[in-house]
């Protein structure tokens, strides 16, 4: 799988993330401090890797910032992104089943390694729901982006 990574910031759980993602097989492609010469703040590589996303070229993004939150803001901002801000296990899945989120935003200060695996392992385990009502709330937000967009 083709995944966008970005961060604001060089840190060491960052350049943990890329490794861990390239030794499950992904084909990682970097935006902000973990790309010479790229823009790092953190809503411009955010959004630059959720914009991967939302037009095909990355199958998901990984965004990072200090505390997430900005990161997840920013690529939410992006028609056809749905990114979920996780520092645990269980919301990642959780993310992934009810939510259908196509975008993992983390924490650089609350991340570990040993964590940082964790919600991986769940992130990629983890498989959209396919109840009708989850499905419906996915599909609302979805129509909200086109109503935001003016498609």
């Amino acid at each position: 799988m083709r995944i966008s990574v970005s961060s604001d910031m060089d840190e060491p759980v960052a350049r943990a993330l890329v490794a861990a993602l390239v030794a499950r097989g992904h084909d990682v492609v970097t935006h902000g401090a973990l790309h010479p010469g790229a823009d790092p703040r953190w809503a411009v590589c955010s959004a630059a890797a959720a914009r991967d996303v939302a037009d095909g070229t990355s199958e998901q993004a990984v965004v990072c910032c200090w505390t997430g939150t900005g990161a997840s803001i920013a690529a939410n901002k992006v028609p056809g992104v749905r990114a979920a801000l996780c520092t645990d296990a269980y919301t990642a899945d959780g993310a992934r089943r009810w939510n259908d989120a196509n975008v993992l935003a983390l924490s650089l200060r609350l991340t570990s390694e040993p964590l940082l695996e964790e919600i991986l392992d769940a992130w990629f385990t983890g498989r959209p729901a396919e109840d009708a009502e989850d499905r419906a709330n996915v599909a609302h937000v979805d129509r909200l982006d086109r109503t935001r967009t003016g498609s």
